[in-house]
């Protein structure tokens, strides 16, 4: 497991964190969703920078 898939992979659930409170929060859907893609983004290519397909 290389150090930039587990940065990526704790920017995305930092991010997924922020997507809880902004909601809980009420701010504009727009936001919300914009952040939901960056960390969906983040997590994605933690995901696939792992060594476990090779």
């Amino acid at each position: 497991m290389s150090s930039l898939a587990t940065i990526l992979i704790v920017v995305g659930l930092f991010l997924l964190g922020g997507v809880y409170s902004f909601a809980k929060q009420g701010l504009p859907k727009g936001v919300i969703v914009l952040l939901a893609i960056g960390a969906g983004m983040a997590l994605v290519a933690g995901v696939l920078r792992l060594d476990v397909w090779s």
